[in-house]
């Protein structure tokens, strides 16, 4: 779909220098593989320059259940109009990647309407899970996940860190590091076929899917993470960069920035067929 709902006019292909046909790729495909009877909906924005993104997240929610996004960009003061305007749904589940340029926060992730998904780099283990997982990134900073404290939009009544005053990033983590990536398939733009590929732009869709998976996330979605953190494996050990207060940037026992509450093993099951899932 456009980002008015419609099957045409389509927008056009994205130009080599501002390559979103890879990015599609990769949302569209960790979806299908975590989910794979969803129905899956595209949504593509005219332009990422003006209001088009913010359009098209309208769009989404109303065409689907579940909508990921693996876009961000600074934050700034007129956030928390956005946040009213686009991105308050109750009920929808709306993914939103931390980032993939280590420490710091972007907006949407910043929006406490949001689920904000951080990244880990993942690793077979000889223990009872078959895997270990560390914070995707370095403490001398550079690539990794986002993570850190809004300078804008208000602290949610369900994240109680004393570190930081305002909304905290990130709720929840899954795989992010390109060196324990995924398989991606585009041949669009020059993209050659098969490509391995992270971020926390893979990290975004797995988890909106496993929320289709799960159904009945709540009228906040974010909260229900709080709510039932014993279906998360927590991730301490790591760091994408350096900060003060340290748990904003480095993990440890308990809640912390780069992976929030953890990374999930289960979510509540139910009965109901999963809606469609849009990025």
């Amino acid at each position: 779909m456009n980002q008015n709902g419609q099957a045409s006019p389509l927008p056009a292909e994205a130009p080599t220098s501002d390559d979103w046909t890879l990015e599609e790729s990769l949302d569209l495909d960790m979806v299908s593989a975590i989910c794979p009877n969803c129905k899956i909906v595209l949504v593509e924005a005219q332009d990422d320059s003006s209001d088009g993104l913010y359009v098209a997240e309208n769009t989404a929610a109303s065409l689907a259940g579940y909508v990921s996004n693996s876009w961000g960009g600074t934050e700034a003061s007129t956030d928390t109009s956005l946040d009213s305007e686009y991105f308050d749904h109750p009920g929808t589940v709306i993914t939103a990647s931390a980032g993939d340029s280590g420490y710091g926060v972007i907006y949407p992730a910043t929006s406490p309407y949001v689920v904000s998904v951080g990244g880990t780099s993942l690793s077979t283990a000889s223990n009872s899970r078959g895997w270990s997982e560390t914070v995707w990134g370095s403490s001398s900073g550079g690539e990794g996940t986002g993570s850190g404290c809004s300078a804008y939009e208000p602290k949610p009544s369900w994240q109680t860190d004393t570190g930081c005053t305002f909304r905290t990033d990130n709720d929840v983590a899954a795989d992010a590091d390109p060196s324990t990536g995924v398989a991606v398939y585009d041949t669009s733009n020059g993209n050659g076929g098969w490509n391995e590929v992270g971020g926390t732009s893979a990290s975004s869709p797995m988890i909106a899917a496993m929320y289709a998976l799960a159904g009945n996330a709540g009228s906040n979605p974010a909260e229900d993470i709080y709510q039932h953190t014993g279906n998360l494996y927590p991730v301490t050990s790591g760091a994408d960069g350096s900060c003060s207060p340290t748990y904003l940037c480095t993990a440890g026992s308990g809640y912390n920035g780069p992976t929030g509450n953890g990374t999930r093993t289960a979510w509540r099951p139910s009965a109901a067929a999963a809606p469609p899932v849009t990025r």
